[in-house]
C-alpha cells in the first residue's frame, strides 16, 4: 500500500543563542530546535530529524523514505554552551557548534549508551555519487558505474565490494569530488589485476577538464590489492571525476576503491571503519548465482547503537502517491535521521517502522506452501499430475506460480498465452480458485517488437518504446516505467490478465533494459511501488514479490541509490532469487534472512532447495533437499522452486520424502502463528525471523550464533546445514532459561552452548519456558479451505509468557478498518501449577468462528497430575511420559474465557 501524507507542519521553538557561555535549560513542548541554518525534530528519545539548510528553507513534505513525521511529542530539554547547542532526550545527548556550518564529524556529536558502554557517534554526511577531498571514496557507492558489475567474490575489498568487468569501452566509475583546494593533487586507485597475460592495464582519470592516463601494475591476485596514482593539477571547486576504460583488452581490474588527495598523502583508510565493522548488515539486490555467503550492504542495526539514514537527496513524496525531485539549492543542504537506540535494536527498528511506514500485511494464504518451477508446465500438467499429487500425498497447497514458458509469442517477454500451453485461460484461473489455490505469473518488464500487442501499446503513446538489452533473436522494446504514459501502457499490458484472474505478479526485473529515472529514488522501488499500488487499488493487498532495493539491471550488489532500500517493504516481498544449491548457500540464507530485517523488510522468499544444483539433472542429494525444506518452514514464505530440476516430496526416496511431507504439513499448520508474526511486524517493524541478538543485545554469542534465529519471541530455530540422514549433530546457542525441543520434549537450560542431534524427521526448534506456539489442529488441503475451529497450543513449562492470536478475513483490506480479532492466551507459574488463560477473542471480522476447540498440549511437565482442572472442574486428559507431555481438550466459545491448570507443573 502505499501511504499519503499531506505536508506536515510542526510547532517550532527557536533556539538560536548564539554567543552565550553560560547554560540555559528548557523543557520543550515542541519537536523543533532551530539554530541559524541548522533545524533538529526530536521525533522519539532514539530517534532525531537532523536538517541542514543554508537557505534557511526547511522542508516539511514527506519523501519517499520518511513518509510519517508525525510522531507522538517527545519531552526533551535544550541548552547552549561554551558554544555549542545541546539536545538531551533522555536516551541521548547530541552537540552541534553553533554557526558552523554544515553537519560534519568535526562539528557534530551524539553521546549515546550502547548496552554497558558509553558511546560517542559522529556521523559521516557522505552523498551516494560524491566524496570529500582526500577521502575514500568505495567504488561500489558511486552512482555513476556504467559498463561494469558490482561483485564481492574475491576477499581483500574494503567496505561491501568493488567494481570489476571494466571491459568494454567507455566503462566507467564517477563521482564528483568536493571541498578540492586549488594546486596539484593525486587521484588514487585501490584496485586488484591478475589478468592471464600478468601485464600492466591501462585506464584514464578524468578530474575536472585534465584527463591522464594511469597504468595499473600486476598485483599477484585478484585477492592482492595495490594503489596506483596519478598527479593532476586543479582549480578550488567541485570537480567531476572518472576511471574510464578506452582500449578494449587493457581495462581488466577490480576497482575496490578510489581517492583524491593530496600529492604525497598515503592512501586514506575507510571513514569510521570501526563503525563500519560494527554493523550487522542488511540487504544486497539478490542473491543471484550465488553458491555461498556474500557481501551486504549497510542495515539500520549496528552494535555500537546508531545509524545515520542520510535522506538528503531522497525524493519527495506527493499526496497522489508520485515521487518528485527536491528543489535545487545553491546553498548546502543535508537532511537525515539519526537512530540512536543503543543496544534496544527493537526501539530502533519500531522507530524505522514508525517513519518509513508500516510493512505491508500479506494475505494469509502466502504462508501456506507455494510451488514454483522454471518449466513449460501446461494447463493439463497443473490439473492431472501436479495437483492431484498433491492432494494424494496429503500435502498441502495454497499457490501455483506460473513461470515465464506459458506466454506468446516469445517465452520470455511475450504478453499473450501460449494456446498450446493454456487453451483456457480464464478456465485455468477458475479451476485454480475452486480449488483454493492462488495464482502468480512471471513478467520480464519488456516486449518484442514483433509482438502483436507492440501495436497497441505503440499506438497509446503516438510512438516507440527504446530498444532494450533482451536476448533474444527479435528486437525487444524496453519501458521507462518513471514515464506516466510509458508506465500505463506497461500496466494496461496486464489488463487482460487481471480480468481473467491472476491473484498476484512476478515482477522478473532482471535483465531487459527497462528502467526508471527521477532523482531521489531507487529503480526497483518504482516498479515495486506501482505493482503494489495497482493491486490496492484493487481491493487486494497489495504487494508483489520481486527484487529490491538499488535498481533495474545486473546482479548481486548493484550501484546503491540515494533513496536506498528503506521503503521496500511497503511494497514487495524480497526474494534472493537464481542460487545454486550448496550446504554453504543454505547456511547464508539463514543468515540472509535475518539480516534483512534489519532494514525493516519481514519477508523473504528464497528458491527452496535453490534455483540450481548442476549435477543429477537439478535433483538435490536426499539430506541437503529435507534440510531446505525444514528451513522454509520456519521462514517467511516457503515457495518450492527450481531452474527445470525438482523438488516435490514424492521425488525423492522414502526418508526424504517422509521429511518434506511432515514438515509441509507443519507449515500449513503453522499458518495461524506465522500470520500472527506478520501483524506482529506490521504493527512494531520486528521481523519475523529475529536475529538472537534482538532479544539477547548484551550475549556476545547472539552475535556469533548468526545463522539461528527467532521465529517471534518464543520458538528458537538453528536450521540444519550440513550432510547426514542420521545422527547430525548442530551446535546451537541457548539463551537464558529454559528451552523444550518441539520435537522430542527434551529440555535444555541456557545460557549455554549444546549439541543438538537429529535425523531427517526433526530439526533443532525449541520452545522458550513459558512460550505458547498455536497451531492448527485439523488437516487442510489449504488454508483457506475451513474456518480455523480446532487450534491446538503447545505450552513449555518453565517460564512465562503470552501470545496473541490475529485473525482476519484472510485477504481485502478491511482489517485497516479494525476488522479483525485477537485473542489473547497467557500461561503463569507458580510453585506446584501453571495456569493458561485464554482469553475472549476481542473484535470481529467477516468468517470469525463462534466456537472454538483448544488442544492443549503441555510440555515437559514433570510427572503425570492426578487431576486437571479447567476451572475448577475435573477434566480428562493424557499424559506422554517419554515427551512429558500432558495433553488436554477442551471448547469454549470465542466469547468465554477459559482457565486450565495443571498439576504439578
Amino acid at each position: 500500500m502505499m501511504l499519503r501524507r499531506t505536508p506536515l507542519a510542526f510547532a517550532m521553538v527557536t533556539a538560536v543563542l548564539i554567543g552565550s557561555t553560560a547554560p540555559v535549560l528548557a523543557q520543550s513542548s515542541g519537536s523543533s530546535v532551530v539554530s541559524g541554518s541548522a533545524r533538529f525534530e526530536v521525533l522519539s528519545p532514539t530517534l532525531i530529524r537532523m536538517e541542514y539548510a543554508g537557505d534557511r528553507r526547511f522542508e516539511e513534505r514527506p519523501t519517499f523514505n520518511a513518509v510519517n513525521r508525525q510522531l507522538p511529542r517527545v519531552s526533551f530539554s535544550k541548552t547552549t554552551e561554551n558554544g555549542l547547542l545541546i539536545i538531551k532526550t533522555g536516551k541521548l545527548t547530541l552537540q552541534y557548534r553553533l554557526n558552523s556550518g554544515p553537519f560534519s564529524q568535526d562539528n557534530l556529536r551524539v553521546d549515546l549508551m550502547a548496552g554497558p558502554m558509553a558511546v560517542t557517534a559522529r556521523p559521516a554526511w557522505e552523498l551516494v555519487g560524491s566524496c570529500d577531498y582526500n577521502k575514500l571514496c568505495e567504488a561500489e557507492t558511486q552512482r555513476n558505474v556504467n559498463g561494469a558489475i558490482i561483485a564481492d567474490e574475491h576477499p581483500g575489498f574494503t567496505g561491501r565490494g568493488y567494481v570489476a568487468g571494466l571491459t568494454r569501452r567507455n566503462s566507467t566509475i564517477g563521482w564528483t569530488a568536493k571541498k578540492v583546494p586549488a594546486g596539484k593533487h593525486s587521484v588514487q586507485v585501490r584496485y586488484a589485476n591478475a589478468v592471464p597475460s600478468g601485464e600492466p592495464q591501462t585506464m584514464t582519470v578524468t578530474a575536472g577538464d585534465v584527463t591522464v592516463p594511469i597504468v595499473l601494475a600486476p598485483t599477484g591476485g585478484w585477492d592482492k590489492r595495490a594503489v596506483a596514482r596519478v598527479a593532476v593539477d586543479l582549480p578550488a571547486g567541485a570537480p567531476v571525476m572518472s576511471v574510464k576504460c578506452t582500449e578494449v583488452g587493457r581495462c581488466g581490474v577490480d576497482i575496490d576503491s578510489v581517492a583524491l588527495t593530496p600529492v604525497d598523502a598515503d592512501y586514506p583508510v575507510p571513514a569510521d571503519p570501526a563503525h563500519t565493522a560494527a554493523n550487522l548488515g542488511g540487504w544486497r539486490r539478490s542473491l543471484d548465482e550465488a553458491d555461498g555467503p556474500r557481501a551486504l550492504y549497510e542495515g539500520m542495526i549496528s552494535r555500537d547503537g546508531w545509524y545515520l539514514l542520510n535522506d538528503t537527496e531522497t525524493g519527495i513524496m506527493q499526496p497522489n502517491g508520485s515521487v518528485v525531485a527536491r528543489p535545487k539549492r545553491t546553498t548546502d543542504y543535508q537532511d537525515g535521521y539519526f537512530f540512536g537506540y543503543g543496544h534496544d535494536y527493537r526501539q530502533g527498528l519500531r522507530d524505522l517502522r514508525d517513519l518509513t511506514g508500516p510493512s505491508m500485511l500479506l494475505p494469509r494464504w502466502t504462508f501456506g506452501n507455494w510451488y514454483s518451477r522454471y518449466y513449460a508446465h501446461s494447463d493439463a500438467d497443473y490439473r492431472d499430475q501436479i495437483l492431484p499429487a498433491f492432494r494424494a500425498n496429503k500435502v498441502p497447497l495454497d499457490a501455483l506460480v506460473v513461470d515465464t514458458d506459458f506466454k506468446a509469442p516469445n517465452k520470455w517477454n511475450g504478453w499473450d498465452w501460449d494456446p498450446k500451453y493454456f487453451p483456457d485461460p480464464k478456465g485455468f484461473f477458475d479451476w485454480a480458485h475452486r480449488e483454493g489455490l492462488k495464482v502468480s505469473l512471471n513478467i520480464h518488464p519488456s516486449i518484442a517488437t514483433a509482438d502483436p500487442r507492440y501495436a497497441e501499446v505503440r499506438a497509446e503513446l503516438g510512438r516507440d518504446l527504446r530498444v532494450g538489452l533482451c536476448n533474444l533473436p527479435e528486437e525487444c522494446r524496453v519501458f521507462d516505467l518513471s514515464n506516466p504514459a510509458e508506465s500505463a501502457a506497461y500496466f494496461n499490458l496486464h489488463r487482460k490478465f487481471e480480468e481473467q484472474g491472476v491473484d498476484v505478479w512476478w515482477p522478473d526485473s532482471c535483465c531487459d533494459g527497462s528502467f526508471a529515472r527521477g532523482e531521489g529514488i531507487s529503480p526497483d522501488s518504482v516498479l515495486n511501488a506501482q505493482y503494489a499500488m495497482r493491486a490496492d487499488s484493487q481491493g487486494k493487498r497489495g504487494f508483489s514479490w520481486n527484487r529490491s532495493g538499488s535498481g533495474f539491471g545486473g546482479y548481486a550488489l548493484t550501484p546503491a541509490f540515494p533513496a536506498g532500500p528503506w521503503a521496500e517493504h511497503r511494497y514487495t516481498v524480497d526474494t534472493s532469487m537464481d542460487t545454486t544449491s550448496t550446504w554453504e548457500l543454505l547456511s547464508f540464507a539463514s543468515y540472509y534472512t535475518i539480516r534483512r530485517g534489519n532494514i525493516g523488510m519481514p519477508y523473504e522468499s528464497h528458491d527452496i532447495g535453490a534455483h540450481n544444483y548442476f549435477e543429477n539433472g537439478n535433483k538435490l542429494p536426499e539430506d541437503m533437499y529435507a534440510r531446505w525444506v525444514q528451513f522454509g518452514t520456519f521462514q517467511p514464505l516457503l515457495r518450492l522452486h527450481s531452474n527445470h530440476g525438482v523438488r516435490l516430496p514424492w521425488d525423492y526416496a522414502d526418508q526424504a520424502r517422509a521429511s518434506a511431507t511432515k514438515f509441509l504439513q507443519l507449515r500449513e499448520a503453522l499458518v495461524p502463528y506465522t500470520y500472527s508474526l506478520a501483524r506482529q511486524a506490521h504493527d512494531t517493524g520486528l521481523p519475523m525471523t529475529r536475529g538472537m541478538y534482538l532479544n539477547y543485545p548484551e550475549h556476545e554469542d547472539a552475535y556469533r550464533f548468526d545463522r539461528q534465529y527467532l521465529y517471534g519471541d518464543d520458538v528458537l530455530v538453528a536450521p540444519v546445514t550440513s550432510p547426514g540422514t542420521t545422527d547430525v549433530k548442530t551446535k546451537v546457542w541457548f539463551p537464558p532459561g529454559t528451552w523444550t525441543d518441539y520435537f522430542t520434549g527434551k529440555r535444555y537450560s541456557g545460557p549455554s552452548v549444546q549439541e543438538v542431534t537429529t535425523d531427517l524427521s526433526t530439526m533443532p526448534v525449541f520452545l522458550r519456558g513459558g512460550g505458547i506456539l498455536p497451531t492448527r489442529t485439523d488437516y487442510v488441503d489449504h488454508s483457506g479451505q475451513r474456518p480455523l475451529d480446532q487450534v491446538t497450543l503447545d505450552v513449555a513449562t518453565g517460564g512465562v509468557g503470552s501470545f496473541s492470536l490475529y485473525e482476519d478475513a484472510g485477504d481485502g483490506n478491511a482489517y485497516r478498518n479494525g476488522e479483525f480479532g485477537r485473542t489473547e492466551i497467557r500461561y503463569t507459574e507458580r510453585a506446584g501449577s501453571g495456569t493458561l488463560t485464554i482469553m475472549p477473542r476481542a473484535g470481529t471480522f467477516p468468517g470469525a468462528v463462534p466456537e472454538r476447540t483448544w488442544t492443549v498440549n503441555f510440555r515437559n511437565v514433570a510427572a503425570p497430575p492426578q487431576t486437571v482442572s479447567v476451572a475448577g472442574t475435573s477434566t480428562p486428559f493424557t499424559y506422554d511420559a517419554t515427551t512429558r507431555t500432558l495433553t488436554v481438550k477442551l471448547t469454549a466459545s470465542a466469547g468465554t474465557p477459559s482457565t486450565l491448570i495443571t498439576t504439578p507443573r
